[in-house]
């Protein structure tokens, strides 16, 4: 996230280093990982074929039980010895459930086995009457797969060792109908519906597969007005036949032909990742635990990766939950993580996914759905006498309108006598539509002075910035110095704005700005043990009686520390001087540090930089302060109202851990940029540092979440100081804020109908009015956990879940953290599952709720997310702490775009004449969707990667680039250019930025090849790939499969 140094000295990603390591070891399951196509195949080349296993293909012992498949490679020695399959159990039609199957008119068999283990014999049966070239056609019969899988440990399945190597003799798979076993390998099917058959190599980072050029395999047309949608399924693909695909099975497409252009699977190999040696066996094992094809009846070993559900569309709010209430607050304010509120603790203990909301007071809406502000005057802010809820469209009228009954805690309260009206026959005060307290969840009320503790506080800037060596050479000053110059005009606020300097090296120097002055007068503070400030007053001044001074201060300050060769930083001291200057108004202080405080109070030593720490108890507190000075100051500087935003530059080790705790605790933000150079970064910083200093932001404000008797809020998660249990504390919001928190059950049986929520935020704006913003919902209670999940929103599950994982990693290895993850969805699939499975006949097959069809994929992507992916190698700690961070503070559709971001093609847009949404043909994020000839965009909301092809037209790449298409990319920039093509693409590029401004993504140029840089940028978070240290999609589901069916 931000702006990262593709140059690490520790790429590539060293394998050993992982915690995963451990579990190579223990997990029954295969090494290899199964093929991401529809090429899965039913043979596996026995043992004897590759010399060059040093151990058989599997991290560890048998596989026992029902769950061990039916066919066993051959001892050497015994090559051509054939084990007859088990004959297929027969079930009968089911009677329960809503949906009718049909028998199939043929049944196909075809299994496959594990190699032998020391010990094990082979089973004596007689081989088959000769080879079968078609599929045996039998009796109608109803095949479903009664497996139990083994027990599996949590975790990532685990790779083969890269001392390992797949034989280059052994010939490559080839298909073969379901029903036989192998005999003699028939040729391959030629046409443009089948793939060559390949052997599949698995390198650090995935390689280009065979793929159709800009375009994704799709699954056949599926006829499903018999089978209403009510639950999902992955299915593998099946043979011809009438049978249909059920309960949202996935049904994969075929095959398609390797366009020239494209390379195989094995061209490209990298070192790091040892490739898996997939073979078509263990992919028969994988997938015939996983499915019986796409009806009762077919059996058909193989997956299509493009079947899988992906987020293509971007977050989807819930819609359901709009029209049930149409008087709810917009989603963008509060989102429930499910909107059916379970009526019991026993059905709530069976919802193993996060219950909860995440909340983002002061989201941005468009202009049409903006808050309305109500100011009740002399009448006084009408609230429950009681449970002090503000009236809000959910309250009752009763008594011909002389009382309201409270929809929180059902009180009846009286009606002030300046707000009464008279009620209509239907029970609706005549006034209501003048009453938009009474029609909108959402709402904004002005306080009247019994809400205010102090006078309002005007807006305050201060700004504490490191001015050692490395802060001039990069030409941070510089920028910095500009930015706040071009900003003071648009400084909220205006004329109360405050404004303020401090600068610092192995001194503290402090800046008189008083009005009268020509130019600000610099004291210097060298004691660092004993701090003071010099100047009782005009260290923070109002900024429109000394703008000269100001302005005069910007333009000298660059050149005043140009030749400074300090590389000292006292920032302890500089953060208790700014608090002191800022402790009788408070505001917003803003921190530039390029690196590691090294002088006085709260110094930091270098850590983190000792590999055997990782994968040990100790790990977390790489991840956590080291001194307590941090947290003891963010809790000082929250009491006087100061927000804390950090932006730090350097590109060594300077603790973001520590320095973090001072805008998490503060309601800040932490932005990151390694390697600051002021010709590459520019743009970003000048950009993210101008929205913070003009967004709308809320001053010295206080949130509560209430909620109706029965349930409460139990923990809140974010950014913010936590005042009493259910009381945070923000000295500054903005836009760009969320906090998720978690919902639990006091009573044992709920006795209403309807739960409700109000969020309530006292603050300050910057005009000087205290204000109330108020967002009110309700949510249904249900009994049933099928509607509990019918009504999840993925989104809010997500932003729950990651803050969850990322405080998990600051008290536990990584690995835990992302084995609670897993854990969680695990858990809740198979209660899902439990419902429906039987009724539905599809013990074979994985089910899930529509809601939470991309669940999984999510799951796997927060678990290869920068904060929590791999071990020592995968991430710099103070890459993986500022990622942290950030992801606490993310509303939720930022998070969810920076899980899984956006991957489209953009060649055609670029020579095509009309304009078109490139945004909506965004693609799955595996490598099979890159065409050797073709331009992509990766946005994640951080940056923005462009991926030219090897084999992209040299006009393209003129016209985007100049004359320097040919050289290292690293060293060419994306700049304007005359021609029709360079301005299409700043046009879309752009529009990209528009779309979300809070972050500005910087574009980095890669070429297809060119490593280690292409995979630093886009190859590691290809989140459907093996990478990271993690699985690929495709076996991240299988697995998840098998640990569901456990105790089905």
């Amino acid at each position: 996230m931000g702006t990262e140094n593709p140059n690490l000295p520790n790429y590539p990603f060293r394998q050993p280093a992982s915690p995963l390591a451990a579990l190579q070891s223990a997990t029954p399951f295969l090494s290899s990982a199964p093929m991401v196509s529809s090429e899965g195949l039913a043979f596996r080349p026995p043992p004897h074929a590759s010399p060059q296993f040093r151990s058989p293909p599997f991290s560890s012992g048998h596989l026992v039980g029902s769950e061990a498949p039916a066919f066993r490679p051959l001892q050497p020695g015994r090559p051509n010895e054939l084990v007859r399959p088990p004959p297929p159990q027969s079930h009968g039609p089911s009677t329960m459930g809503f949906q009718n199957f049909r028998n199939p008119a043929f049944s196909s068999i075809g299994q496959a086995v594990p190699p032998l283990h020391a010990g094990q014999q082979v089973p004596n049966c007689p081989p088959p009457t000769g080879p079968s070239a078609r599929p045996v056609t039998l009796p109608p019969v109803s095949v479903i797969s009664q497996h139990k899988a083994p027990s599996v440990p949590q975790g990532f399945p685990t790779e083969i060792s890269k001392n390992e190597q797949i034989n280059s003799n052994i010939p490559p798979p080839q298909p073969f109908s379901s029903s036989r076993p192998f005999v003699q390998p028939s040729p391959p099917p030629t046409g443009p519906s089948y793939a060559a058959a390949r052997v599949t190599f698995q390198p650090p980072f995935p390689v280009y597969t065979n793929a159709q050029p800009n375009s994704v395999p799709q699954a056949p047309p599926i006829d499903s007005s018999s089978f209403p949608l009510q639950q999902g399924g992955y299915a593998p693909a099946a043979p011809p036949s009438p049978f249909l695909a059920q309960q949202r099975s996935y049904v994969p497409g075929p095959p398609i032909t390797t366009p020239s252009g494209l390379y195989p699977g094995s061209q490209i190999q990298h070192q790091g990742i040892a490739p898996p040696t997939a073979t078509s066996h263990g992919l028969a094992e994988d997938f015939s635990s996983l499915s019986l094809g796409s009806g009762p009846g077919s059996f058909d070993v193989g997956l299509d990766a493009e079947a899988l559900p992906r987020p293509l569309d971007g977050d989807v709010e819930p819609k359901s939950f709009v029209e049930m209430y149409p008087m709810n607050c917009n989603c963008k304010f509060l989102r429930l993580t499910t909107s059916g509120i379970p009526n019991s603790q026993s059905l709530a203990s069976r919802w193993h996914l996060p219950l909860g909301a995440v909340v983002c007071p002061l989201a941005e809406v468009p202009s049409e759905e903006e808050v309305p502000i109500v100011n009740f005057a002399t009448t006084g802010i009408i609230r429950c006498k009681r449970c002090r809820t503000y009236v809000n469209p959910y309250v009752t009228f009763t008594d011909n309108g002389r009382k309201w009954r409270c929809n929180m805690c059902s009180l009846p309260n009286d009606v002030p006598g300046d707000y009464f009206a008279h009620l209509d026959a239907s029970g609706r005060r005549v006034d209501m539509d003048q009453r938009p307290e009474l029609l909108k969840g959402n709402i904004e009320f002005i306080a009247p002075a019994e809400y205010m503790v102090r006078p309002p506080m005007p807006p305050s800037y201060y700004f504490l910035i490191d001015v050692s060596i490395s802060a001039a050479k990069s030409g941070m000053l510089e920028v910095t110095a500009q930015t706040i110059k071009s900003c003071l005009n648009c400084l909220p606020g205006y004329p109360r704005t405050q404004i303020g300097f401090i600068t610092y090296d192995s001194t503290i120097h402090f800046y008189n700005l008083k009005s009268s002055l020509m130019q600000p007068q610099m004291m210097v503070v060298s004691d660092l043990d004993d701090i003071f400030v010099p100047l009782p007053d005009d260290l923070l001044v109002n900024l429109s009686e000394s703008r000269n001074v100001v302005e005069a201060f910007l333009d000298s300050l660059p050149s005043m520390f140009q030749d400074n060769m300090n590389v000292e930083s006292a920032f302890g001291p500089a953060l208790r001087a700014a608090f002191t200057v800022m402790s009788k108004l408070g505001g917003k202080l803003l921190i530039f540090q390029t690196t590691l405080p090294s002088l006085g109070a709260g110094r930091l030593r270098l850590r983190g930089d000792d590999i055997r720490v990782y994968g040990t108890d100790k790990e977390h507190a790489l991840r956590v302060p080291e001194d307590p000075f941090y947290k003891q100051m963010a809790a000082d500087l929250t009491k006087y109202q100061i927000a804390v935003n950090i932006y730090a530059f350097s590109d060594k080790y300077t603790d973001i851990a520590s320095l973090g705790t001072l805008a998490k605790y503060t309601g800040g933000q932490v932005y990151y940029y390694p390697s600051f150079q002021s010709s590459m970064h520019k743009d970003k910083f000048k950009h993210e540092l101008t929205r913070d200093l003009t967004r709308k932001t809320a001053w010295e404000a206080v949130m509560r979440i209430r909620c109706s008797k029965g349930v409460r809020f139990t923990s809140y998660h974010g950014n913010f100081m936590l005042r009493s249990t259910d009381l945070l504390a923000l000295p500054a919001v903005d836009c760009d804020k969320a906090y998720a928190a978690q919902l639990s059950l006091e009573e044992t049986l709920l006795t209403s109908q309807t739960v409700y929520f109000q969020l309530a935020l006292l603050y300050t704006s910057s005009s000087g009015e205290r204000r109330i913003r108020v967002h009110t919902a309700a949510a249904p209670v249900v009994a049933d956990l099928g509607e509990m999940y019918r009504l999840a929103d993925t989104g809010a599950i997500m932003s729950l879940f990651s803050r969850l994982a990322i405080e998990k990693s600051l008290s536990n290895k990584l690995e835990d953290a992302r084995n609670a993850v897993q854990h969680r969805i695990v858990k809740a699939l198979r209660e899902y599952r439990n419902l429906y499975a039987v009724q539905h006949r599809l013990s074979g097959r994985m089910i899930y709720p529509e809601s939470l069809k991309c669940l999984p994929l999510y799951g796997l992507a927060l678990c290869k997310s920068i904060p929590l992916r791999g071990g020592y190698a995968d991430a710099q700690l103070d890459e993986r702490c500022a990622a942290g961070y950030t992801m606490m503070a993310l509303p939720v559709k930022k998070l969810l775009k920076l899980l899984y971001p956006n991957l489209v093609r953009v060649d055609d847009s670029l020579v095509q004449t009309d304009e078109a949404d490139i945004i909506k043909n965004r693609l799955p994020l595996t490598v099979e969707s890159l065409d050797t000839r073709g331009l992509y965009i990766f946005d994640d909301g951080f940056r923005f990667v462009i991926w030219f092809g090897r084999s992209i037209s040299s006009d393209i790449c003129r016209n985007l680039l100049g004359e320097d298409f040919s050289g290292e990319y690293s060293k060419v920039r994306l700049s304007p250019r005359d021609n029709a093509m360079s301005r299409k693409l700043l046009k879309i590029l752009q529009k990209f930025r528009e779309s979300d401004p809070s972050y500005f993504q910087l574009c980095h140029l890669v070429r297809q090849g060119e490593q280690p840089r292409e995979g630093f940028f886009l190859l590691s978070n290809l989140v459907d790939d093996p990478n990271c240290g993690a699985t690929s999609y495709v076996n991240w589901i299988l697995q998840i499969h098998r640990q569901v069916q456990q105790n089905a």
